[in-house]
């Protein structure tokens, strides 16, 4: 038959068993050690209490008179035996230099000999030694009696080891019920605190701690979320390695027992960190990343601290961007099909009225008016993506009544930025700006999707149509992104806001883009710069460090 497995002691359950042991053998040395002092006490004052009577008795000048009578006992019988009363002695013994008794508490004995040692007292000295007597066992002193400087007789007092043991066994019974009294308060006191740690450690045993300390940190290097805990001083008190790199927090930096104040993260994200209240999918932007942020309060009778989780949203809101980006470039191309199948139309309808050379005039000037800014393009800026993205953005602005253009000193050649500087990130910054200065050149009041001025805060022009002009340029050292529109601009006291995530007049949800843009050029090491356009509007003007385009360059070469 096979035994079912029993399961091993909790932790609580093995600190009680070993703190109840380890009490119980405290307590039972401390009973120990006082039972021998207390034994070796006990003798010591029965020691002095009989060496002062036999002292006492032997410095009486009465019982030298008594000894010179011719009978000693008739007066020193009664004497004796009242000295023994009164000091709770065993016995007072007078007696000659031969040993013959005078006194002795069993009267009979009188006249007969002392049983003990007498010879250092005949010497004139005092001493003490333990002897079995005629009462049994006793420790006894024994005295010389002087008359001057003759010895005329020896006095011994004498208390029985019976009364010594008997007041040991006595002051052993109070010793025996304080131990046990403090045995019962210690093993409470102790069943107290391990209850509590039985609870805490939820009945779990060591190994099963440490095991599930094992796990813990496991799943704490494993899970790909950011995770933060925080103490009820707003003090980190745990963070993994997601955590640290989406907070942007070094391995080199000790986080742990600093206060989120510390960290040096934007206002808006600390803020979150900090509040009181859950926060619940937040979008925060740190200098490299888009963050959600979930925050959760520990609460039990009082605030023991908060949870939080990060997410990373960076690669999520690129992608959103570019399929917004995408779905623009497609409308406007729908839009082009359509307004194309207008004109072609209108052509088939010339040429059957007869009127061909005015149809041809039609055509011909359509046609130029498509290819112009195609050709500019294609070749000012060699790099596929941008030109890609220039002429899509083109359509979209061109439905909604705007210009773009592209500036005449434009030039980007082919091979011409590294492949450290990514596709994407050109395409936040580029798209981002395009569409905010087409938003601020159509409405004419405001940034879009950025952040909207309204057109009486700088007064932007309104003459001739609605433009943007982009300039992109790559020398040796950098690449030059700048994008200017004829909107109202922006004003003086708001330029230090609008790269501030959620700075927006297009209602909630708005106002990530240029954020978004200065998160990108940051990430590649560059700057961006906002004044004032010529034509009166707002540009923005982006520098991306190129210090690996020879590199670069040389690659496409051999490439090629």
């Amino acid at each position: 038959m096979r035994l079912p497995r029993t399961r091993p002691r909790s932790l609580a359950g093995q600190l009680f068993a070993m703190q109840v042991v380890l009490i119980a053998a405290v307590v039972a040395g401390c009973a120990v050690f006082a039972y021998v002092s207390g034994s070796a006490q006990a003798e010591q004052t029965a020691t002095r209490q009989v060496r002062a009577a036999a002292v006492a008795v032997a410095d009486s000048p009465s019982v030298r008179e008594a000894i010179l009578t011719p009978d000693p006992s008739a007066v020193l019988q009664p004497y004796a035996e009242q000295v023994r009363r009164d000091t709770g002695i065993a016995f007072v013994t007078i007696m000659d230099t031969e040993r013959v008794r005078w006194t002795h508490p069993d009267a009979s004995l009188i006249g007969e000999t002392f049983l003990g040692h007498t010879e250092e007292a005949l010497r004139g000295e005092t001493f003490t030694e333990t002897y079995t007597g005629t009462l049994g066992p006793s420790i006894r002193v024994v005295t010389p009696v002087r008359d001057g400087k003759e010895i005329i007789g020896l006095v011994s007092a004498g208390i029985t080891v019976d009364r010594v043991s008997s007041q040991v066994r006595e002051q052993l019974g109070a010793l025996a019920l304080a131990a046990g009294g403090a045995l019962a308060l210690g093993g409470i006191g102790t069943y107290v605190i391990n209850a509590r740690l039985r609870r805490h450690t939820h009945g779990m045993n060591a190994a099963e701690l440490s095991r599930l300390h094992d796990y813990h940190q496991a799943t704490l290097h494993a899970v790909r979320e950011g995770l933060l805990m925080l103490d009820g001083q707003r003090r980190i008190a745990l963070i993994n390695d997601a955590g640290r790199e989406l907070l942007g927090i070094t391995p080199e930096t000790e986080a742990l027992g600093r206060t989120v104040d510390e960290l040096a993260l934007p206002a808006p994200l600390t803020g979150a960190l900090l509040a009181s209240e859950a926060r619940v999918d937040e979008l925060h932007l740190t200098a490299d990343r888009v963050v959600v942020v979930n925050t959760r309060p520990v609460v039990g009778g009082e605030r023991r601290g908060t949870v939080v989780t990060l997410r990373d949203h960076t690669e999520l809101q690129a992608l959103s961007g570019e399929l917004d980006s995408e779905r623009g470039f497609t409308q406007a191309l729908r839009s082009q099909a359509h307004e194309a199948a207008n004109r072609l139309h209108t052509v088939v309808s010339l040429i059957e009225l007869g009127r061909v050379e005015e149809a041809v005039d039609f055509a011909t000037a359509e046609l130029e008016l498509a290819q112009v800014l195609t050709d500019r393009v294609v070749g000012a800026v060699e790099e596929p993506v941008l030109a890609a993205l220039l002429l899509g953005k083109a359509a979209q602005a061109n439905e909604r009544g705007v210009e773009l253009e592209l500036a005449e000193d434009s030039l980007i050649d082919d091979g011409a930025l590294p492949s450290s500087l990514a596709q994407r990130d050109l395409v936040t910054i580029l798209g981002n700006l395009i569409d905010n200065a087409v938003d601020a050149a159509s409405e004419g009041d405001g940034l879009g999707s950025a952040g909207a001025v309204p057109a009486q805060r700088t007064g932007g022009t309104g003459a001739g149509r609605a433009r943007v002009t982009v300039t992109a340029l790559a020398d040796d050292r950098e690449l030059l992104l700048r994008v200017s529109d004829t909107g109202a601009g922006i004003g003086p006291e708001e330029e230090d806001e609008v790269f501030r995530r959620g700075w927006s007049t297009h209602g909630a949800g708005r106002g990530l883009g240029l954020a978004l843009v200065r998160q990108a050029a940051h990430r590649n090491g560059g700057s961006v710069e906002l004044d004032r356009a010529p034509e009166g509007g707002a540009r923005f003007t982006v520098r991306l460090p190129l210090g690996d385009r020879t590199t670069a360059a040389h690659k496409k070469q051999v490439t090629a």
